[in-house]
């Protein structure tokens, strides 16, 4: 693989007629180190964010050990990765042939939001006397730029039948909830632990884990979120204060904090078109959240010396023939860029590497390393704060 400080040391070796993804392993190593040292409970990583082999390598030298599946592909992957990992299947509606192999590979961990869901986990296991069952609750996404709560989630007001069903059946039993993408204040998790409490006190059962998924954020450019201390911290009182917190263990499963930060993408400009760039990724590649939900990307200009033109902000054209190829922007950059320029697209290690197609014959990535800085990071420099742990011995037998 190539390697090189920085965009421009890539530039300048290769000569890239197609994209280049640069990847930071100490990026992903600091933001695994961050979460496992700082967040006071388990870190489960969420790979769809991105399923990368060599991503998920930095991550477990950062300390994971825990990875959330959405689907058996990934369980497969992390399986065969690290076969001593704790799979975790979160995926509230799986085929029950996915559920019977991921117990095969040693899967103890299933989500669930409907009795139907409950006893199909309880078919394809063989009523196995060893389930972690975490009952998925349906809460607020008002405080995410992406929402995630109309396709899963049981109701505060019907949870208490499901918890007392999985209650019945499960060695351990969980509550989880996904307050949506890119949370831009702790406050979504203080009030989502609220319906958690309601449920708890509702259905008189007890609980042994409560999840509060993924949602913790990254920086983007007009997306400026409190640290991630300050989530942890809110996280942590709020948990303290349920009925269980004394025998509960406390996981979360971030995607897009631990990942964002990975990589980001060598693109060149094809053609400009007044405040239109034509550049050589796009909709159908790693840009697919910026042409699909207008998401702003850092970027910035490669060149051997700086520009001293004023800034512009420019839309961008993907390489396919497809109208819907186009990244709307703002996309801030020196107005003199001109076609055979670089650019550099920052935080694409969260959803745009996992996003990529071959649609139109597009998609091929080469790959260096950089050792730089991410272009926007919400990882400090240096040890995270220790926080109180809220461990028990549960997770031993849930891997």
């Amino acid at each position: 693989m190539y390697a090189s400080h920085n965009a421009l040391g890539v530039a300048r070796g290769l000569a890239p007629a197609q994209p280049v993804t640069l990847i930071r392993p100490h990026a992903a190593r600091a933001a695994a180190e961050f979460f496992v040292r700082g967040f006071p409970g388990k870190t489960f990583y969420a790979v769809k964010a991105n399923p990368d082999p060599t991503l998920l390598g930095h991550l477990w030298a950062g300390g994971i050990r825990h990875f959330d599946v959405a689907s058996i592909v990934e369980a497969r992957l992390v399986r065969g990765l690290f076969p001593e990992a704790t799979l975790a299947f979160m995926h509230p509606v799986k085929a029950e042939e996915a559920i019977a192999e991921a117990y095969a590979l040693g899967c103890r961990i299933f989500a669930l939001d409907s009795h139907e869901e409950l006893a199909k986990i309880l078919r394809a296991t063989g009523n196995a006397a060893d389930l972690v069952l975490c009952v998925r609750l349906r809460v607020s996404s008002a405080h995410s730029k992406l929402s995630l709560a109309s396709k899963f989630g049981i109701g505060v007001a019907d949870a208490p039948a499901l918890l007392m069903a999985a209650r019945q059946a499960a060695d351990a039993l969980g509550l989880c909830f996904h307050v949506g993408s890119q949370a831009m204040t702790p406050q979504a998790y203080a009030d989502a632990l609220a319906f958690v409490r309601a449920a708890i006190v509702e259905a008189g059962v007890t609980i042994d884990v409560i999840d509060v998924g993924g949602g913790f954020p990254s920086r983007y450019p007009g997306m400026e979120p409190p640290p991630l201390a300050a989530y942890f911290a809110v996280i942590h009182r709020a948990f303290e204060a349920l009925p269980v917190s004394y025998s509960a263990e406390l996981w979360c499963e971030p995607g897009r904090a631990l990942a964002a930060d990975y990589a980001s993408v060598l693109v060149r400009v094809e053609k400009r078109r007044g405040e239109e760039l034509y550049v050589n990724d796009g909709a159908y590649g790693s840009l697919f959240d910026a042409a699909h939900v207008g998401w702003r990307y850092p970027v910035r200009l490669v060149r051997p010396e700086p520009s001293e033109a004023a800034t512009l902000g420019f839309s961008l054209w993907g390489p396919t023939c497809d109208d819907m190829d186009h990244m709307k922007g703002p996309f801030l950059l020196p107005a003199d860029v001109r076609p055979g320029d670089y650019l550099e697209i920052g935080q694409l290690g969260a959803y745009g590497q996992a996003m990529r197609t071959g649609f139109n014959g597009f998609g091929e990535h080469a790959v260096a390393e950089v050792s730089d800085a991410p272009m926007s990071s919400l990882i400090p420099a240096g040890e995270a704060p220790a926080m109180p742990r809220n461990v028990t011995p549960l997770l031993a037998r849930a891997g």
